[in-house]
């Protein structure tokens, strides 16, 4: 099977599993499904985040799933547990539709990586 139809139907299976886990069945778009993947890194789930906390956690996810890629690597925590990473190499020049494939492919592999998807 060709690896477009993989990740698109991984993608789908995943997408459709948060939203039944996470918002009662309304279908989760990427930005939602990366803000989950910033929550679950900084592992702090019963806190309610103002719009700035919110922006971080998305910076964190995509430097968690970006890890693999050699694009970051994890720093350190600081004293309020928030995971910081450094760029390892500069994201390539990418097309919004080339981004939005990177990004799901980094998110279904994440996902399989944590056995909630396989």
């Amino acid at each position: 099977m060709a690896r477009d139809t993989v990740l698109k139907e991984r993608w789908e299976l995943l997408v459709e599993k948060l939203s039944k886990q996470f918002a009662d069945g309304d279908v989760l778009e990427l930005d939602a499904i990366i803000y989950l993947v910033g929550v679950q890194e900084l592992g702090q789930y019963e806190k309610k985040y103002k719009k700035d906390e919110k922006v971080n956690l998305m910076h964190i996810a995509i430097c968690r799933l970006l890890e693999p890629y050699g694009y970051y690597e994890f720093d350190f925590f600081d004293d309020d547990g928030w995971p910081h990473y450094t760029i390892k190499e500069e994201l390539p020049p990418l097309k919004a539709g080339e981004q939005t494939v990177l990004m799901k492919e980094a998110i279904v592999n994440y996902f399989i990586e944590k056995e909630y998807i396989l």
